[in-house]
């Protein structure tokens, strides 16, 4: 499951080395977000009222497709994807439960990191106020519609997995994303408060896999290795300054140390 502002034709690389390994994949777009429309005020804005609508659209996926494909069933996500997954998981809404789970730089914080949830909650309640929470949070470009120019400083170093996003942009039009909405922005904090809660992380039982950067400048680092502390059965793989956010569509020699890792947890934890 892709994060925030993603299409999962972005990870059809990776895909394919699990399709390689003998796994069948599948995978889609949030509601609101892709090729699945928009729900704010405009074609490139995300937004979504409450994150729980995001986790009963993942139920009902989960549900379909584990129905019609035989297990053992792993659940991969990324950023945003990687929270909505865990999310998912500590609430008991899917089912069956996954034998595995996966999260790539999960969004388990929003920088800055020196300030507390609840702070950066009330003060994105406090600017959706003061007009409708479908605008966007933040600025875009200063062209409106254009890609800022800064943006694969955060994502990858990889120049060429950078411009096939670019280029899937092009031939997709609909899969151009933009910022989120403060609307978004609050149900992002809600969400984290909520599975950041005492106990939550605890009642994980399956195996977790975890892995991000120290460096990474759109989710904060520091809350993804305390989700790794309490979690009852949980392997982290950290990064540095070498990776950005998408570590998946990193250059190769990162991008290949991820994948091994990943296979490692996975013939552990999920033998065929």
């Amino acid at each position: 499951m892709p994060g925030r502002g993603d299409a999962y034709e972005k990870y059809l690389e990776s895909f394919e080395h699990w399709r390689s390994r003998g796994w069948q994949v599948s995978a889609a777009d949030w509601r609101g977000q892709a090729g699945s429309g928009r729900l704010g005020l405009d074609e490139v804005t995300g937004h979504i009222d409450d994150f729980a609508l995001w986790i009963a659209d993942l139920a009902a996926f989960w549900r379909e497709w584990a129905a019609q494909n035989p297990g053992p069933h792993v659940l991969v996500g990324h950023s945003m994807g990687g929270h909505l997954a865990l999310r998912a998981v500590v609430e008991e809404v899917l089912d069956p439960a996954p034998a595995a789970l996966v999260l790539s730089a999960p969004m388990l914080d929003l920088l800055p990191e020196n300030l507390p949830p609840l702070v950066k909650h009330v003060y994105a309640r406090i600017r959706a106020a003061f007009g409708d929470p479908r605008r966007p949070a933040w600025k875009w470009s200063e062209r409106p519609g254009e890609i800022p120019a800064s943006r694969q400083n955060l994502l990858t170093h990889d120049d060429a997995r950078y411009a096939d996003e670019q280029w899937w942009r092009q031939q997709r039009p609909e899969l151009v994303m933009g910022p989120g909405s403060w609307g978004w922005v609050i149900g992002a904090m809600r969400s984290i408060w909520a599975l950041g809660r005492p106990g939550m992380l605890e009642r994980v039982r399956l195996p977790v896999f975890l892995f991000g950067t120290s460096s990474d400048r759109l989710v904060g680092p520091r809350a993804i290795a305390r989700a790794a502390a309490r979690l009852p059965d949980a392997e982290i793989l950290w990064f540095g300054v070498e990776a950005g956010h998408e570590i998946l569509r990193e250059v190769d020699p990162v991008r290949e140390r991820a994948l091994s890792a990943i296979d490692a947890f996975l013939d552990r934890t999920v033998p065929a």
